[in-house]
């Protein structure tokens, strides 16, 4: 899966897929750690116990405590993208509900998104940004527009207006979640399908082609299902390229391992 190298500046690179293969071993260990015992009471000294590495290798992989946990959360959003993608969904709706659902089923995600003390601490005062960027942020702002100009998504509201809808539909859902006694609360299988479907329909074009005919966009209504997924796949490709990128620039990346 992780088929990178990486590279310390300064010096060539021995056995990078080694390095790799080091460096998520012990965002594995950091994953757990924080889960079990939460972000504040998390040393460098644990983690290194629980990956069954020196102290000091931590240290040749990032320079801080903040630097490793930060690099695990952005592993993290990779691999949640990747899940989406594994789905290949083809319209808004299904997209939304892939995201709801990697999201749920990613217990540092989840966290972050609701600001979770208990579990982050500081880092999730710090980094809360992650879970969004950039996943729900610009571009899925410029996704919005093109579907706007299919007529899928209503017209009337900015892209940046939408953002802010889908937005407040999937952090409500959640925090009404936990604010709820226990028997009331909805099962976390079924949240992904509510999550999608309010957005949706808050979302969508009523009537479906929002003023644009569908024989306006070449092909018909086939052509215009062809050009909905080929927007979403092109959203899917840039948000997990960045994703990536960043993720790259936390471990060091410079050139996949053979």
């Amino acid at each position: 899966m992780w088929r990178r190298a990486m590279v310390k500046a300064g010096r060539p690179p021995q056995d990078p897929a080694r390095q790799l293969a080091r460096a998520h071993q012990i965002l594995d260990a950091a994953a757990e750690l924080i889960l079990r015992w939460g972000y504040d009471k998390t040393t460098v000294d644990d983690v290194a116990t629980q990956a069954d590495v020196a102290k000091g290798t931590i240290y040749l992989h990032w320079k801080t405590r903040d630097a490793l946990f930060a690099a695990l959360l952005r592993r993290e959003r990779v691999l949640m993208l990747e899940e989406v993608r594994a789905a290949a969904p083809g319209t808004l709706r299904e997209v939304l509900r892939g995201l709801a659902g990697a999201l749920l089923r990613r217990p540092l995600m989840r966290a972050l998104l609701l600001g979770d003390n208990e579990v982050l601490g500081r880092l999730g005062r710090q980094k809360r940004e992650s879970v969004t960027t950039p996943v729900l942020t610009s571009a899925f702002e410029t996704y919005l527009g093109a579907l706007a100009e299919l007529g899928v998504v209503r017209a009337d509201r900015t892209p940046a207006e939408q953002l802010v809808v889908v937005s407040s539909v999937l952090y409500g859902f959640l925090v009404t979640q936990g604010l709820l006694p226990e028997s009331a609360r909805v099962p976390d299988d079924r949240l992904p399908e509510l999550i999608a479907d309010t957005a949706d329909r808050a979302l969508s074009a009523d009537p479906p082609a929002n003023g644009v005919a569908a024989d306006a966009v070449p092909g018909g209504s086939a052509g215009r299902a062809d050009a909905v997924a080929g927007a979403t796949r092109v959203y899917l490709d840039t948000v997990e390229d960045v994703a990536r990128r960043k993720l790259a620039l936390s471990l060091g990346v410079e050139e996949s391992a053979t």
